[in-house]
């Protein structure tokens, strides 16, 4: 089933990765930036270098803007402005399926987990966000490898959240993407897990200069 998605941070590396590939698999991607001139920018840059081959639209304008036309929203600005970016769109978001993609991460000599007072980013958006069915994804995948068409996914995507009906839904979009598949990975709790897998990535990718992913094998799905 096709969704309006609206990105929110949807200007940097992993927002830009991410409508790229949603846009592949036929949906409408709204780019959301503070800036809406900054969002329709980006999203002209995106349709160029895919150069027809989307089935789906691009467009971008201001986070509230892309919010409102949107049923799913996908979060990836970095952690620093996380509680600020839901706590202003808070009443936009009401009802609606929110997507945590953020993780807390800080750079001293590498990456540096940050401490959460919720355990994870994506129980923060929760306890922001009241009103909105938050569920967590999209933390591992590598926004060089979504950003570029020709590089195939080849991983899986670790779901996480309390609303089972809501999952389904954000499973379901993650295997939109080809040649990703969804990972049931539990409660909300379990996000922390998840997000400190992706500052364990970011340091593999540091020194191996490469980009990789997460695989779960043993599971028979399909």
């Amino acid at each position: 089933m096709p969704h309006t998605i609206a990105l929110i941070g949807g200007t940097g590396p992993e927002g830009r990765g991410l409508a790229t590939r949603f846009a592949l698999a036929g949906h409408a991607v709204v780019i959301g930036s503070r800036d809406a001139d900054r969002g329709a920018s980006v999203a002209r840059d995106l349709e160029g270098a895919l150069a027809g081959r989307a089935p789906g639209a691009l467009s971008g304008t201001a986070n509230e803007e892309a919010v409102a036309g949107a049923d799913l929203v996908v979060v990836t600005v970095p952690y620093s402005g996380h509680r600020a970016t839901l706590e202003a769109l808070r009443d936009a978001l009401t009802g609606k399926i929110v997507v945590d993609a953020a993780v807390p991460v800080r750079f001293d000599r590498g990456p540096r987990p940050v401490d959460v007072a919720e355990g994870s980013a994506t129980e923060e958006a929760a306890a922001i966000l009241a009103g909105s069915r938050v569920i967590g994804a999209f933390h591992n995948l590598s926004a060089e490898v979504l950003e570029d068409p020709d590089t195939p996914v080849d991983a899986d995507v670790l779901v996480t959240g309390n609303d089972a009906e809501a999952k389904q839904v954000v499973m379901a979009l993650a295997e939109s993407i080809a040649g990703a598949r969804a990972i049931d990975a539990g409660p909300l709790r379990f996000s922390r897990f998840v997000e400190q897998i992706t500052i364990l990535l970011i340091g593999i990718n540091g020194r191996y200069k490469a980009h990789t992913h997460v695989r779960v094998v043993g599971i028979d799905q399909h």
